[in-house]
């Protein structure tokens, strides 16, 4: 059996610099179907065949977590057709891909506000996170109904609760307990960022735990983001230099 290592060789990566954790912003399927007079809910259908081929090349190479910006709290302004087909999208997705996440030892997370979503999408979600719990060779987190400063304010509002409760004095409030009460304290920062469609902005995601995250931006619209395109955005990571506020020569 072929290891992480041997495959990333085999694609010219060093499997020694692998990101551990790759966060990617998935922009361009709307654009994709236009261009091609197709309805927004044909490019999400063709967005999630990309999920497929990137969550199998992250295993492949030994990426420990991979988190995919799947529907902002801000995508609910979208007309009420799209929003209901990328619903049914994503809860078909769960039940369709969980023998799948099994075989490949993924373990499924979830960030984002959940108690908002339609209940047959809480449904599929709760259950992929609940049998592949066990599961260790990577974990999927995928970002629904997510914001970056809904997040912040959620985890701002518990430790005030913890405050209050007497359970935490404020002058012990760090980075460290900001961390650990957002959505996916378990996760390391991401080494990486992707995003495709060539935009220049964050759009409001993972706004605390990108602050040293390497960005790779590539004009490939979603739907067209392929296995080698990965490859080539995890080449160019590991020609850099991560300093995090040291110098070079520190490095």
């Amino acid at each position: 059996m072929t290891t992480p290592a041997e495959k990333a060789i085999a694609a010219g990566l060093d499997p020694n610099r692998i990101p551990k954790h790759i966060a990617i912003i998935m922009d361009g399927n709307g654009r994709w179907a236009k261009e091609r007079g197709l309805s927004r809910l044909a490019g999400h259908i063709q967005g999630y065949s990309t999920v497929r081929t990137v969550v199998e090349a992250a295993v492949d190479f030994g990426v420990q977590a991979l988190t995919l910006y799947t529907f902002s709290s801000e995508n609910w302004n979208r007309p009420k057709e799209e929003v209901e087909g990328i619903m049914r999208l994503i809860a078909e997705a769960a039940r369709k891909e969980l023998d799948d996440l099994m075989k490949q030892g993924v373990r499924l997370i979830v960030s984002g506000r959940l108690s908002e979503l339609p209940e047959d999408v809480q449904d599929s979600l709760a259950c992929d996170m609940e049998r592949t719990r066990q599961n260790s060779v990577m974990t999927l987190n995928l970002a629904v109904n997510y914001g970056g400063r809904r997040e912040i304010v959620d985890a701002v509002q518990n430790i005030a609760a913890l405050v209050a409760k007497g359970e935490l004095a404020p002058e012990d409030i760090d980075d460290k307990v900001i961390a650990e009460n957002l959505y996916t304290p378990q996760l390391p920062d991401p080494d990486m960022l992707i995003r495709t469609a060539g935009e220049l902005r964050v759009s409001n995601f993972l706004l605390w735990q990108i602050a040293y995250t390497e960005i790779w931006v590539t004009q490939d619209l979603w739907p067209d983001f392929t296995r080698d395109d990965f490859i080539r955005a995890i080449s160019d990571y590991q020609k850099r230099i991560r300093k995090f506020g040291k110098t070079a020569d520190q490095v």
